[in-house]
């Protein structure tokens, strides 16, 4: 069985071998032509050099001090228009997120005119997108709603959800399905 000497550098098996490979007994490593390197550096002049850092464009300093214009501007709004911020956040996520607890929220505001003028039609409308979706304190107050005439909802409507909202805590649900409801004023 004849044996082929086989240079280092070939591999029957996985085909040439890589750039960075182990140097075999008595072997010295050699620069290829696309590597940095300086022999009078220690350990030989295999340490790669640190690349010269570029300086920064105009460009990106403008953007960055714009950045922090526009951060400096959110914190003076934030700080001085606080309930302001705070109703365009919970619009937001009660729009977007269609989030039941931003919803209930956004409708109290409306209902007591918190940070917003009173309109007792949209209060009524995020208490039943928030109420359809389970919440129940804002069944409680869609109900609460429709009793004092903001809103009008089908006949049994109201029971159903001041049921709702007493089986899930909500005590004042309770005090209306005991007073109100069994007196016929839920129909």
């Amino acid at each position: 069985m004849e044996t082929s000497a086989k240079s280092p550098r070939q591999s029957s098996i996985h085909g040439p071998i890589p750039r960075y490979r182990k140097l075999y007994e008595g072997e010295r490593w050699q620069p290829g032509p696309n590597d940095e390197w300086n022999p009078d550096l220690p350990y030989g002049g295999k340490v790669y050099l640190a690349r010269k850092k570029k300086a920064q464009t105009w460009f990106m300093t403008i953007v960055e001090a714009l950045f922090i214009l526009g951060v400096a501007a959110f914190m003076f709004y934030a700080y001085y228009y606080m309930d302001n911020m705070h109703f365009h956040s919970l619009r937001l996520v009660a729009n977007v997120a269609n989030a039941p607890n931003a919803q209930h929220f956004l409708g109290q505001r409306y209902l007591n005119g918190e940070g917003v003028a009173k309109d007792h039609k949209v209060a009524m409308q995020y208490f039943k997108m928030a109420a359809d979706q389970g919440h129940p304190h804002a069944s409680h107050n869609l109900a609460v709603g429709h009793l004092k005439g903001m809103h009008k909802l089908p006949s049994g409507e109201v029971n159903k959800l001041l049921q709702h909202a007493a089986a899930n805590g909500v005590s004042e649900a309770q005090d209306a399905l005991l007073t109100v409801c069994t007196d016929g004023g839920c129909e």
